[in-house]
């Protein structure tokens, strides 16, 4: 069955979107022609409370102001009050005209449980009503908060899209998948993984997702062997598995900054010619790699020695030079970056204005 047209990014939406933003410097191609802004908003850090959601709602209009169209969330930050806040704060944007949906690429994640806005008096009694007792998993599904039961992720999927007020999300995130991989065994953890691809390729088949993807902590950057460790081969086999060639499986997200190189340093997936590095094997796959951490969750800020500050221009920040780094990366698509401020905004989105590194220049900072 083919997908209906999808009612959320488009090429063509999101090509106009980076064309008046200044193209290329700013701009990257990802998945299915859709162009994202190469500093994508990320929402996963601050407080469960009302002063956040209202710094968060002020930051994302800030960031449509500048010219920002990549929105990084998952059902599980905040207690659900992150995908909240982004789709209040876009369908505002939306109804007054200074955004349009198709060219606003929103992306979220399901894997991990999420207490709903708050911690719950009794936890596991909440679990237990909201998952077991409706049928939605097993109690055996569950893997330290997580779980990839297909009644399960439709769910999830179900919630964050009433969550961001979206019909159809721009590319879900299977949330840190190999954090159940030790536990369970590579056997049952690749049925579970096939069958949470096929979840995703049905939602895609409703118009409910348009691309699915995984997002990692370890997993990618693991060496082989390592009780996380993934390979991105066998996530692309997992979707041929289920889809054949025609499969969605698009993306990839992984911790990517001056400290944590090995996406791009460590020869541990593999690839058309023996072991290479994940940026490499991602784009002989033709999957976007979008970097996480990429300011390390703010500890990269001020704390930069001087032998890389030698390497950019004496006027940034270390919060600017760090993103310039990231989003520089052959093989990267944009770098996230958490932005539960407007000033934040301001500083981060500021090196747009400046081209990213070559590949030379890059290579000569990698190298430090």
């Amino acid at each position: 069955m083919s997908a209906p047209a999808p009612a959320g990014a488009t090429a063509a939406g999101t090509a106009a979107q980076a064309s008046r933003q200044g193209g290329a410097a700013f701009y990257r191609q990802a998945w299915d022609g859709l162009a994202v802004a190469s500093i994508g908003l990320g929402t996963y850090l601050g407080e469960p409370d009302t002063a956040t959601d209202e710094a968060y709602a002020a930051a994302l209009r800030r960031y449509w102001q500048l010219g920002g169209n990549l929105i990084d969330t998952a059902i599980n930050y905040r207690f659900q009050r992150s995908e909240r806040v982004v789709g209040a704060a876009l369908q505002a944007a939306i109804g007054t005209g200074e955004v349009s949906r198709d060219e606003q690429v929103v992306c979220t994640k399901g894997g991990y449980l999420s207490f709903d806005g708050a911690w719950p008096a009794d936890p596991a009694d909440w679990v237990r009503a909201t998952f077991i007792d409706t049928g939605l998993a097993e109690p055996e599904d569950f893997v330290d908060g997580h779980c990839m039961a297909p009644a399960y992720l439709r769910h999830q999927i179900a919630a964050s899209r009433s969550n961001l007020q979206l019909d159809c999300l721009d590319l879900y995130y299977l949330h840190n998948p190999e954090g159940q991989l030790a536990a369970i065994g590579e056997d049952l953890f690749r049925e579970r993984l096939r069958e949470a691809f096929a979840t995703f390729e049905v939602a895609v088949s409703q118009g409910h997702i348009r691309a699915y993807g995984v997002a990692t902590w370890n997993g990618l950057r693991a060496r082989p062997g390592a009780p996380d460790y993934l390979s991105l081969a066998g996530l692309v086999a997992a979707a041929e598995d289920v889809s054949g060639a025609h499969h969605h499986f698009r993306a990839v997200q992984l911790p990517f900054n001056f400290q944590m190189v090995e996406a791009a340093a460590l020869a541990n997936q593999p690839g058309q010619h023996g072991l290479a590095p994940l940026l490499q094997v991602a784009a002989e796959h033709d999957i976007a790699v979008m970097a996480s951490a990429s300011l390390l969750q703010g500890q990269l800020a001020g704390r930069l020695p001087g032998a890389l500050r030698a390497h950019f221009a004496p006027d940034l920040t270390d919060a600017q030079r760090a993103l310039q780094f990231t989003r520089s990366a052959p093989g990267v698509a944009a770098a996230l970056a958490g932005m539960s401020r407007a000033a934040h905004v301001d500083e981060n989105m500021a090196i747009t204005e400046t081209a990213p590194l070559s590949t030379e220049a890059w290579r000569a900072i990698f190298q430090v």
